[in-house]
């Protein structure tokens, strides 16, 4: 005797092929929602509609001690996926379990857009935070399908998106009864989405866009000190790579800008601190020293983005670059790369008197080499100085019809002045 969990999709018996429609047909005990039973009204099993899973699971026990019954439980799509089978394996003997699974919704969307979806993320928020989902989104990842529920509908992913800021874009599909026969299967935008009702029966798929180096970027109403995360390029593989826009401001603030100045900037990655300082001082000369191809690349290509000319690409590893360059009056660290005791032992020679520089830590081992380097400086030489300012920033994010706060990564600045 066995317990048949049978997948069944929107077209409802019509369905399932001739084998698994026949242990439909023998079933002396039939259970499943008020939507699966509807697809065999003429039925002459004994029905159990599936409410309280817990309930309905004792039901089956005793059903499984009487001679010649025949128990199926019918269950959306493919029951182990998502789905039922979960609280069925965990509750029920294993050995008694037979599970013949219909198409996935997954499938079935992914079908319908034509895209492959083999390396697509599948993340469940129903009935589940939107933690993962956040996650995924930030970390760029090329292909996400979203089951989602009543709260966590559509237009609360829409929103969600829009809080992150991100410096990519995403497609969103909104997949609709998908095998039935008022399916339907369309793009938004994140602002048209959230102002739709979709069935209750809908997934969403976010499709990663690629951006174009030399797509065209309206200045016109962007500001002029904090420029939003994603207006910048950055890294397909690491989008939330970058010095975020808060933490911006407050390097600017520390390194005390005047015009007309030299300034390096040190692992500059995608040179947004560069093109923030390059807009407020056109009559400023930046140095954006950058050790890997891709972030020397992005660098370049966002100036042209900003339509900023007096930011100096430099592609090459400090501290070996920096012997090269005109000594600054302004030096902000954002990476070293493990060599950050000789970018200062450097840093300290050229910079010309009155000088400041500017670190973001978020280790502690950093950290204290720095603190480390300027007290030596000091024993000899009482004009050295720094200050600390630790920053723990948190973002708002809409959960379902709420909000809450989300972490940045905490950083610690140090300003050194001489």
């Amino acid at each position: 005797m066995s317990i048949n969990v049978i997948g069944i999709g929107l077209d409802g018996a019509t369905g399932l092929n001739d084998s698994v429609r026949q242990i439909v047909e023998r079933a002396t005990l039939l259970v499943g929602s008020d939507r699966h039973l509807s697809y065999f009204p003429d039925h002459r099993a004994e029905t159990v509609v599936l409410g309280d899973v817990i309930e309905a699971i004792m039901e089956i026990r005793q059903h499984l001690e009487m001679s010649n019954s025949c128990i199926v439980i019918l269950a959306s799509g493919d029951p182990l996926f998502f789905g039922l089978g979960r609280l069925l394996v965990a509750n029920l003997p294993p050995e008694k379990l037979r599970f013949y699974p219909h198409v996935s919704s997954v499938q079935l969307a992914f079908s319908k857009i034509q895209v492959p979806w083999q390396n697509a993320k599948v993340i469940s928020i129903h009935g589940r935070s939107m933690d993962e989902l956040t996650d995924a989104l930030q970390q760029g990842v090329e292909k996400i399908a979203v089951l989602t529920d009543r709260n966590h509908t559509p237009g609360a992913i829409a929103r969600l998106l829009l809080a992150l800021d991100l410096s990519i874009d995403y497609q969103l599909w909104v997949c609709e009864n998908l095998g039935g026969e008022d399916e339907r299967v369309e793009e938004f935008s994140l602002d048209t989405v959230q102002r739709q009702i979709f069935a209750p029966l809908n997934l969403v798929v976010l499709l990663r866009k690629s951006r174009l180096a030399n797509q065209s970027l309206d200045l016109t109403n962007l500001p002029f000190l904090g420029v939003p995360d994603h207006y910048f390029l950055s890294y397909d593989d690491r989008p939330g790579l970058m010095t975020k826009r808060e933490l911006r401001v407050l390097i600017l603030a520390e390194l005390g800008l005047q015009p007309g100045q030299i300034i390096w900037d040190i692992g500059a990655g995608t040179g947004s601190v560069s093109i923030e300082i390059a807009r407020l001082f056109s009559d400023s000369l930046v140095y954006a020293v950058e050790k890997t191809a891709a972030g020397t690349s992005l660098i370049e290509e966002n100036c042209r983005r900003f339509r900023v000319t007096n930011v100096v690409s430099i592609h090459g590893k400090a501290p070996d670059m920096l012997h090269h360059l005109r000594p600054p009056q302004r030096i902000f660290i954002g990476g070293s790369s493990g060599e950050l005791r000789n970018i200062l032992g450097i840093c300290g020679v050229r910079m010309v008197p009155g000088g400041i520089i500017v670190l973001a830590f978020a280790t502690l081992e950093n950290l204290n080499i720095a603190l480390n380097w300027v007290e030596e400086r000091r024993k000899s030489d009482q004009s050295w100085s720094y200050r600390l300012l630790q920053v723990q920033l948190s973002r708002s994010i809409p959960v379902a019809n709420l909000t809450r706060f989300t972490p940045l990564n905490p950083v610690t600045i140090m300003t050194i002045n001489r």
